[in-house]
């Protein structure tokens, strides 16, 4: 079963009237900027009938491209309940002008962390390498291993590392 995909606008006008609005992102990525009023249910934790039963759903995430790519697997979580997609996600109900609960003092994604800090790191690399020693390549070379690997496999020892990193802390709590 494929869901429709609504306008912010109609997402909006079916909150009003009681509709569940449900945010596959992550917790940290909910935490940091959400729809007020929106549940938090990330992607992977979704099962068969994770959705309350008889209702309405409009399931979102930030630009509507997971939402869309996981379609399928959205619809067997809402079971018998009635479910839609919000077209373009949190961004275009943004966009749209209406309101989001934000909390700038929640720490940026993990997976953002881990783009700023990989990208840091392979930039040491190279200057250190350019300027110092040849050797400092190598920093580069194994911060791409490493990403491959994470790519490959689907276990980022960065995104471990960073995550128990105090700046992180409210998100383990």
């Amino acid at each position: 079963m494929t869901l429709k995909t609504i306008t912010p606008e109609e997402a909006k006008a079916l909150g009003a009237r009681g509709a569940a609005i449900v945010d596959v992102r992550d917790a940290d990525e909910f935490a940091r900027e959400h729809i007020p009023g929106a549940r938090n249910a990330p992607l992977a934790a979704l099962g068969p009938g994770a959705a309350p039963q008889g209702g309405i759903l409009v399931y979102h995430c930030k630009s509507g491209m997971r939402t869309k790519a996981n379609a399928a697997k959205l619809a067997e979580a809402a079971g018998l309940c009635e479910a839609y997609i919000l077209e373009g996600g949190i961004e275009a109900w943004k966009a749209a002008g209406l309101p989001v609960a934000a909390d700038a003092s929640q720490p940026i994604e993990l997976m953002r962390q881990v783009q700023i800090a990989a990208g840091s790191l392979v930039v040491l690399g190279v200057a250190l390498g350019a300027v110092v020693h040849p050797g400092f390549y190598l920093l580069s070379a194994f911060v791409g291993a490493g990403l491959v690997f994470a790519g490959v496999s689907g276990f980022c020892g960065m995104a471990r590392l960073l995550a128990v990193m105090p700046w992180n802390r409210a998100l383990r709590a």
